[in-house]
């Protein structure tokens, strides 16, 4: 027994890990390859000198003139666009009328609901975005099938009208409060209320019904919110909330060379508490995760008020990108306003595939994707938005063909600090972003 137990301890000292390596040895090569980024990194001013000259080139940004009307197109689309409260209540108005008018003559009554159906959505290659065809379903009172939903379409549309008579705004949860009852789910009375948006043509903040606070900001930017000045510089690691009334934002001033959109809250706050910002003059941004209409509204109103690039941070993996999709070409489900929710030309700057092998991220850092990881990264190459960009496309395709994952912590392996110290530094330098 004595022996085995030997034999078990040198088999077990002169074990090697997977890689062939000494068990010390792959930390050690992770340090070294850590130490090699660093060293190559230049002084922040010459870093900086690059930054400028794409902030400068940004400039010359100017918004989409080219509307869908246009374009021409094969298909009739459907867009909405900002109503003042007056004008809701107007639509409303005319919209019950035309009811009583239908009830009278002895047809009941229904509404008629554009589809928001997969089927009636369009990417738009030369707006960049995703739009809702015009196409529409008629759904009446009369049937059992739709008596439900016609029911709290006309309960949405009677609570709007009191909103925007009051001119107030309530969150979608203090809608559904309203009357639990009939909505029985938050998620029954949001869908409608985006119908209802879609039928007015009219945008959803324009129904005075926002979100919950999600989003949050920081950094080299100053603004006027409901005639509170905010200086974004000044907010410690959280940030500042990003309001929920957009319209109320008002008079942005900045001196930063860019916008840093960031997918999670957890590098959020690393760079928020490094002081990133600083070192390198930026705005930076999260929605913690699937953005949110008031983030993509922020983003769109600095984008184009202080005309900056934005730089695009998240995890490698198909969500990642299809996050940063959403706020550069539109979500399905609110491609009726993507003429308002949509920024263009995001640069992807990391964490992409190729980042993976190039900046020596540890095997134990990524992770296996899963089944229904591959099959999102394979409909995602189908995209139109991703086969109008090849190095998007190739990125991808290095993603479902390695099946490997990975997000933005695993940077951490090299240090907590490496992200805003080496990654990203380094990423600036050598203009690193498609």
């Amino acid at each position: 027994m004595a022996d085995k137990r030997k034999r078990a301890t040198a088999e077990n000292d002169s074990d090697e890990d997977d890689n062939g390596e000494q068990p010390m040895e792959a930390p050690r090569k992770q340090a070294q390859a850590a130490l090699a980024f660093r060293k190559r990194l230049k002084p922040d001013n010459a870093i900086l000198a690059t930054v400028r000259k794409i902030a400068d080139s940004a400039k010359s940004y100017k918004p989409q003139t080219q509307s869908l009307a246009d374009l021409n197109l094969p298909n009739a689309c459907k867009e909405v666009v900002d109503l003042s409260c007056a004008s809701v209540m107007a639509e409303i108005e005319k919209t019950i009328i035309n009811i009583a008018r239908s009830i009278l003559g002895g047809n009941g009554f229904g509404y008629s609901v554009p589809s928001r159906s997969s089927a009636n959505q369009l990417y738009v290659q030369e707006l960049d975005r995703i739009v809702l065809k015009d196409k529409a379903s008629f759904r009446p009172f009369a049937n059992m099938a739709s008596v439900r939903k016609t029911t709290i379409t006309t309960r949405i549309l009677q609570l709007v009208h009191q909103l925007c008579k009051k001119q107030i705004h309530v969150t979608k949860r203090d809608l559904f409060y309203t009357d639990v009852k009939l909505f029985q789910e938050q998620g029954q009375s949001d869908s409608v209320l985006d119908d209802v948006s879609c039928m007015l043509g009219c945008t959803r903040s324009s129904l005075n019904v926002v979100a919950s606070e999600k989003g949050v900001v920081v950094g080299r930017l100053v603004f006027v919110e409901d005639g509170d000045r905010i200086d974004c510089t000044k907010m410690g690691v959280g940030g500042k909330a990003i309001p929920p009334n957009i319209d109320k934002v008002k008079d942005m001033e900045s001196d930063a060379l860019f916008i840093l959109l960031v997918e999670k809250d957890a590098a959020f706050m690393r760079l928020a508490e490094d002081r990133f910002y600083n070192r390198f003059p930026c705005v930076i941004i999260t929605a913690k995760g699937q953005p949110d209409v008031a983030t993509r509204l922020f983003l769109k109103k600095m984008k184009t008020d202080l005309k900056l690039p934005v730089l695009g941070l998240v995890d490698s993996d198909p969500y990642g990108l299809k996050i940063l999709s959403v706020y550069m070409s539109g979500s399905k489900n609110m491609s009726y306003d993507s003429s308002n929710l949509t920024t263009p030309d995001i640069k992807w700057l990391g964490v992409r595939p190729s980042d993976l092998n190039k900046y020596k991220i540890p095997e134990q850092c990524r992770l296996p994707m899963t089944d229904q990881d591959i099959k999102t990264g394979k409909d995602l190459l189908e995209e139109d938005f991703i086969k109008k960009d090849p190095n998007w496309h190739k990125e991808l395709e290095v993603m479902v063909k390695t099946k490997e994952k990975a997000e933005i912590q695993a940077l951490s392996s090299f240090g907590f600090q490496y992200l805003s110290e080496v990654y990203l530094p380094m990423k600036l330098q050598e203009r690193d972003w498609i």
